[in-house]
């Protein structure tokens, strides 16, 4: 009401409406956790091109499986990844110190990420005049040509190093600086040309020792498969430090590699997007591209095989690419990234509760290491092994849509991949909307309020057609009120919200039924 009434008249008050939008989380956010020859380690880092990821990561690498699997999601519809790099102890920092003009040690200078690449690293100090210093790095290819330059130009070198440190290192995404302490001086200083760079090229000190870690024979299994198991499962614990931001779908190529560890670390990997909300996609392992889908098959009932999760699902068989860094020789990779591609163009183009498969799921950029037929399909189908066809004029697409949790004789409820996605999708959008409820007094305008911001996501969700049903009521429902909150509940700050939903579920089974009409003439 207004607070003064003096007149007789007309008054004109706004009211709050009590609506909170809850706004759908992204679906497809990719996370790729494996070996990459360069980039911040143990830092998720989002991406959301090839070219954006080869700047930071340097793109596809023999010894990065996960390099490649980048490639195809980007190539297959995927819009946004979140990358990281596994700490490998045979990783090696480039370095090099700087001296002063007495020829001490006053710099030290090393990359800013560990791997061989530092080794492209020059860096020079050019005198800028007045008890300032300009700071040139460059980042040659083997050809001595630069393909990145960073100036940092103007640093005070007067009553110590710690500004010039400071400068440096907050902007540099080449390098870091550290004072080595058995000279206070400064940097010895060269001639500078007039852009600031040194006038002799020979001014330039190159970093060494740089090094590589190995993670791969020859034959494409893992040269340390604990150590790297290890790796890999620290690295995706940091997965945790991207809030407010979420990861949807979880990528781990390096972990088919791992032999008869890979269904240790799955089975980590599973336990982990079962807390974050999110589904894992399983590669199958190394050397299974010339096996049957029998095989394929009884590997996966077998004890080396991942447990069965509702939030995980694995395609059969490898793929075929042409490597760019082998001269077009064919490389066998795993197909996580690519599903994931397909599942983010899914997504955009149909909804996140349609099944990511069927001939609008085609795969690009691509082969099938092995040929799979109708009949390996009925083999694998069965166990919740889904595969991947080749058809004709359609091409090679992704031919099943079932959980690990989907095996015929479990009957689960989780069976299917775009139900159990599109519970995360609700899960993930009412956790994140519904923040404002925390501390809120708990009673029934309360209550009344989750109802109506719950209810009207659910309305829009089924409008969008994501629910069977033809009226909401056959579709969704919202329940918060004192039977789902009682004075139990109350007394220790709970309040209790059930939403439930009826899915759509894939037609993996169309029936024709053919009649022949006898004895009537055709009109």
């Amino acid at each position: 009401m207004p607070s003064t009434l003096n007149a007789p008249g007309v008054y004109l008050e706004e009211v709050p409406s009590g609506v909170r939008p809850i706004a759908g989380v992204s679906t497809s956010d990719t996370a790729f956790v494996d070996w990459f020859p360069r980039g911040p380690v143990g830092l998720p880092t989002r991406v959301t091109s090839f070219d954006d990821f080869t700047r930071t990561f340097g793109g596809l690498h023999a010894q990065s499986n996960a390099s490649y699997g980048v490639l195809q999601y980007f190539l297959n519809g995927g819009s946004v990844a979140w990358i990281v790099r596994i700490d490998l102890a045979a990783d090696k920092v480039a370095k090099k110190s700087l001296n002063d003009s007495a020829s001490a040690a006053t710099l030290d200078v090393a990359a800013a990420n560990p791997g061989s690449w530092g080794n492209a690293l020059r860096v020079a100090v050019t005198d800028a005049g007045s008890s300032t210093v300009n700071v040139v790095v460059a980042e040659s290819l083997a050809d001595g040509s630069i393909v990145v330059r960073e100036m940092h130009r103007n640093l005070p070198t007067a009553g110590g190093l710690d500004t010039l440190i400071r400068n440096v290192n907050g902007a540099s995404t080449l390098i870091r600086l550290t004072d080595n302490v058995t000279s206070a001086l400064a940097p010895a200083a060269a001639a500078a040309s007039n852009t600031g760079e040194p006038a002799a090229p020979s001014s330039y000190v190159a970093l060494t020792a740089g090094a590589d870690a190995s993670p791969l024979n020859a034959d494409g299994t893992a040269s340390a498969a604990s150590a790297l198991r290890t790796a890999l499962s620290a690295g995706m614990q940091t997965l945790t430090r991207i809030e407010p931001f979420v990861f949807n779908i979880l990528c781990l190529p390096a972990a088919s590699s791992l032999g008869n560890q890979l269904d240790d670390l799955v089975d980590a990997a599973s336990a982990f997007c079962e807390q974050r909300q999110a589904f894992l996609l399983v590669d199958p392992p190394i050397g299974t591209d010339s096996a049957s889908a029998t095989a394929i098959g009884t590997w996966f009932a077998g004890t080396d095989a991942p447990a069965a999760s509702k939030n995980a699902a694995i395609y059969w068989p490898r793929l075929s690419i042409s490597d760019p860094l082998a001269n077009g020789v064919s490389r066998e990779i795993g197909p996580s990234g690519m599903v994931a591609g397909i599942y983010a163009h899914t997504d955009a183009t149909r909804g996140v509760w349609k099944a990511p498969a069927g001939i609008d799921a085609v795969v690009r950029g691509a082969d099938l290491a092995v040929a799979v037929n109708q009949g390996d399909s009925a083999t694998l189908n069965p166990v919740g092994v889904n595969a991947l066809r080749t058809f004709p004029v359609v091409g090679t697409v992704v031919w099943g849509a079932r959980t690990l949790f989907g095996a015929d004789v479990r009957a689960s409820e989780w069976k299917y991949v775009p139900v159990r996605r599109t519970a995360l999708f609700i899960e993930q959008s009412l956790l994140s909307g519904l923040t404002w409820v925390v501390f809120e007094p708990n009673d029934e305008p309360l209550w009344s309020q989750i109802r109506l911001n719950v209810g009207a996501f659910m309305q829009d969700l089924f409008r969008k057609g994501a629910f069977q049903g033809v009226t909401p009521r056959d579709a969704y429902f919202v329940r918060c009120d004192k039977t789902t909150t009682i004075q139990s509940d109350i007394d220790r700050g709970i309040v209790n919200i059930l939403v439930g939903f009826a899915p759509l579920k894939p037609a993996e089974f169309v029936v024709i039924q053919i009649q022949q009409m006898a004895g009537q003439a055709l009109a």
